[in-house]
């Protein structure tokens, strides 16, 4: 089997996102290589990380984007970064906890901060727009809701990696769970 760049880390993304602190060898494992394979993609760790951070801040930055271009109004941009956030399914919880972890200076520059930050301050910014129609509630503040929107991403994806739920109902359920978290009461579409 040929082994590309991406492969490697999207096999980094799945390792780190369960364990940030793994080694360069589990992630060759994941990938299905040799350390001395990874090592010909990346010299280190690091290297690996930061190759990481990029895929992930263009593969949500992007989808995220089609989600706020694609939605006529604020509650259906709302649910499409819902179902944005659940495509990028792993990627999505790994850029979370990296954007997490930025925010607590203990990884990144500031130039990766604004690349995480600015996906947030524009997805509060509809939040915002919708308590202000009335919408949303004023009652949770828009931190309280992006940590729903989150936990809702990994509850999804837990439940995907389970098989638990089926796939055709995954993105319902998971707009049922969050829409009805934040007392929005629209007749949900099939």
């Amino acid at each position: 089997m040929k082994i590309t760049h991406p492969q490697i880390i999207d096999a980094a993304i799945t390792v780190f996102n369960t364990d940030p602190s793994a080694t360069v060898e589990a992630v060759a494992e994941k990938a299905g290589i040799t350390s001395r394979t990874l090592y010909r993609y990346f010299n280190d760790r690091a290297q690996l990380l930061s190759a990481c951070k990029d895929t992930l801040a263009e593969t949500c930055k992007a989808a995220m984007g089609t989600a706020f271009a694609s939605g006529s109004d604020a509650l259906q941009q709302l649910e499409l970064t819902l179902y944005a956030g659940i495509k990028c399914g792993t990627k999505y919880a790994f850029f979370d906890k990296l954007n997490q972890a930025i925010q607590q200076g203990t990884t990144a520059s500031a130039s990766q901060h604004n690349e995480f930050g600015q996906i947030k301050q524009q997805w509060v910014a509809l939040v915002i727009q919708l308590q202000d129609q009335g919408v949303i509630t004023h009652d949770l503040t828009p931190a309280w809701i992006f940590k729903l929107f989150s936990g809702m991403i990994n509850t999804t994806i837990s439940a995907i990696a389970s098989g638990d739920v089926a796939l055709n109902d995954v993105e319902r359920f998971a707009w049922i769970s969050f829409s009805n978290s934040l007392g929005i009461k629209r007749k949900i579409s099939a």
